[in-house]
């Protein structure tokens, strides 16, 4: 059974430390690649679809953990404060 991945407006959290922002993830994925060959033999992906994605372990970077990480909402990035412009009340920024 896999682990969760967090959504649009989660993140994964560290309980133990408190880390937001360094894990090392461990995951499976299964992909069907569009490979091309140069005629020197030289390959490279050009196209990746993803079938399936598994993530096996989440490891917190800082404390190393693996049963302390939970996913946690992610504060609004898109909030804007109402009334802000660039341009001053005059009209000239």
């Amino acid at each position: 059974m896999g682990i969760a991945m967090p959504g649009d407006s989660e993140r994964w959290r560290c309980t133990g430390c408190g880390n937001l922002t360094r894990f090392d993830v461990t995951r499976t994925v299964r992909s069907q690649d569009f490979v091309h060959q140069e005629l020197s033999g030289a390959g490279a992906v050009e196209e990746r679809t993803v079938l399936s994605e598994t993530v096996e372990r989440v490891k917190c970077r800082w404390c190393g953990a693996t049963d302390s990480v939970e996913i946690v909402s992610r504060p609004d990035a898109d909030r804007s404060v109402s009334g802000s412009s660039a341009e001053s009340a005059t009209g000239r920024a």
